[in-house]
């Protein structure tokens, strides 16, 4: 197995990707938005918005994660949304989301990113060090369905304050079902 960040090179290969592990988790509705939302992450997103880790085996990809930027009205740090992400179902369980995550959040450092937050299972993604945040401290860009959901990880040595003002995401993101 192999790490890249390459998007360019598996794109038009990553949206049925997540389009089958999500339809095989999720059910087959579920799988044809997030194969839609990868697409127009691609497609839509700037490349300076949008980062990739994605595992591969030659020319099969074993799985995916997706960093979008989150702007902030007021406040001059840099915010990425981490999702979604996706491991082949016959590939879970074998380590390949932690090596995927631990790589996506090294290319950010070394990008100066300075915050990562995710919208997803806080028993999962807190093995990769994402803590619970609330709106408080940085403001999801749309209403959550899930609050509990709402993680985050500081990706410097920096005390971390509240983030001010409103976030906002990347247009494929701006659609209220996703949250």
């Amino acid at each position: 197995m192999k790490l890249s960040a390459e998007k360019q090179e598996w794109s038009n290969a990553l949206p049925e990707v997540f389009r089958q592990v999500f339809s095989d988790s999720e059910g087959a509705a579920e799988g044809d938005v997030i194969g839609a939302l990868v697409s127009d992450l691609l497609t839509q997103t700037p490349d300076d918005d949008l980062h990739a880790a994605i595992a591969h085996d030659g020319p099969q990809v074993l799985g995916c994660i997706l960093f979008s930027r989150l702007r902030l009205d007021r406040d001059p740090r840099q915010v990425f949304l981490m999702s979604p992400v996706a491991v082949r179902t016959d590939r879970q369980k074998k380590g390949i989301g932690q090596q995927l995550i631990a790589y996506g959040l090294d290319g950010l450092r070394r990008d100066k990113v300075d915050f990562v937050v995710t919208y997803g299972d806080p028993n999962y993604y807190g093995k990769a060090g994402f803590l619970p945040i609330s709106e408080e401290f940085l403001q999801a860009p749309l209403p959550l369905s899930h609050p509990h959901g709402w993680l985050g990880q500081a990706l410097t040595a920096a005390e971390m304050a509240p983030f001010n003002g409103p976030s906002h995401c990347v247009s494929a993101f701006n659609k209220p079902e996703l949250w």
